[in-house]
C-alpha cells in the first residue's frame, strides 16, 4: 500500500485543484472516519426519540445537524492529528504523501484552516441546548489530545473511542437535555451507548492499526496492534462482545418494548464475519474490515431504531 490517499474519488472531481490538499487534509477522499465519528450521534438521537416509528422533522434536523458536524470536527481532527504527526507520517509509506509531510500545504496555513472549521463547527453547535452546547466544547480536549496518545500510551485506540463515540452522550442531549440519569448513572442509555462504542473503536482501530505496525515499530509509534500482536483476533473479538453487550444494555434501558432485542443479531453476525475474515498480516485485509464497520454501525441503528 503506498499511500492511503484516494485520487480517484470522486471529491476531487467536484472540487477545483487548488482545494484539493485541503480535501486531502480533511479525509474527504475516505468519508468512513466520517461514518464511524457521525454513527453513535445518530443511535443515540434515534433511541431518544423513541425509534423511526417516533421521529419527527426536528429529529431529522438535529441527525442533519449532526452529519454536517462529522464533516467538519472529522475534518478538524485530521487537521489536528496531521499537524502533530506531519514528521511522523513522512516516515511511513502509507502516509508520507499526504498534504503536511509532502509540502503541498504549509503548517501555517493548515493552522487557519483549522480555525474555520472550528468556527463554522461553532455555529452548528449553538443551534442545539446548553448541555450539547456544554458536551460540545468538552469535545475539544479529546480532540486536542488524541494525537498525542501514540507517543505516551500503548492504547491510543481507547482515546480515539473516548473522541469518536461522544457524539452518543451530544445526541441524547440534543433530544432530551439530559443524559438520561434520573434513574442513575448505571440506567443510562447513552452512557452505555458511549462506553459500548469505546468498545467498538478498540475493535475496529485495532484491526486498523495493524496496516502500520511495522513502520510503527520501526519509528516506535505504540498501538494495540502491536500490545497484543498475534493475539490481536482474540482481543478483538473480546472487544466486540463487550461492545455489543453495552449496546443490548443501552437499548433495553431506553426502549419500552423490547420485543426487538433479537435485531441485535445482525451486528454480531457482522462481527463474526470481520472476525473469521480478517487476515491481520495483510494490510489490504485489515484497511477492508476496518472500512466494514460502517456497516456494522448502520446495522447497529437498525437495533435502536425498532
Amino acid at each position: 500500500m503506498a499511500t492511503d490517499i484516494k485520487n480517484s474519488a470522486a471529491i476531487f472531481s467536484i472540487l477545483p485543484k487548488r482545494a484539493h490538499p485541503y480535501a486531502k487534509l480533511m479525509r474527504l477522499d475516505r468519508p468512513i472516519g466520517t461514518w464511524l465519528l457521525l454513527l453513535p450521534g445518530w443511535w443515540s438521537i434515534v433511541l431518544a426519540a423513541g425509534g423511526f416509528a417516533h421521529m419527527t422533522k426536528h429529529h431529522y434536523f438535529i441527525m442533519a445537524m449532526f452529519a454536517a458536524g462529522a464533516i467538519l470536527m472529522r475534518g478538524a481532527g485530521c487537521v489536528v492529528n496531521d499537524i502533530w504527526d506531519r514528521d511522523l507520517d513522512a516516515k511511513v509509506e502509507r502516509t508520507k504523501s499526504r498534504p503536511l509531510p509532502s509540502k503541498q500545504v504549509k503548517v501555517r496555513h493548515a493552522a487557519i484552516f483549522l480555525i474555520i472549521l472550528l468556527l463554522v463547527s461553532l455555529g452548528i453547535l449553538l443551534t442545539f441546548n446548553r448541555l450539547t452546547i456544554l458536551l460540545g466544547f468538552l469535545s475539544l480536549l479529546l480532540v486536542g489530545i488524541y494525537p498525542l496518545m501514540k507517543r505516551v500510551t500503548w492504547w491510543p485506540q481507547a482515546f480515539l473511542g473516548f473522541t469518536f463515540n461522544w457524539g452518543a452522550l451530544m445526541g441524547w442531549a440534543a433530544v432530551t437535555g439530559s443524559l438520561g440519569m434520573a434513574g442513575g448513572a448505571l440506567h443510562s442509555p447513552p452512557l452505555w451507548i458511549y462506553l459500548g462504542g469505546i468498545l467498538w473503536t478498540l475493535a475496529y482501530d485495532t484491526i486498523y492499526a495493524h496496516q502500520d505496525k511495522e513502520d510503527d515499530a520501526i519509528i516506535g509509534i505504540k498501538s494495540t496492534a502491536r500490545l497484543f500482536g498475534s493475539r490481536s483476533k482474540i482481543f478483538v473479538g473480546i472487544f466486540f462482545a463487550l461492545a455489543l453487550v453495552c449496546f443490548g444494555v443501552g437499548k433495553f434501558f431506553a426502549a419500552e418494548s423490547h420485543l426487538t432485542q433479537w435485531l441485535i443479531i445482525l451486528p454480531v453476525a457482522h462481527a463474526v464475519w470481520q472476525l473469521h475474515s480478517w487476515n491481520m498480516n495483510k494490510p489490504d485485509s485489515s484497511l477492508a474490515k476496518f472500512r466494514s464497520n460502517r456497516d456494522f454501525g448502520l446495522l447497529m441503528l437498525i437495533l435502536f431504531g425498532f
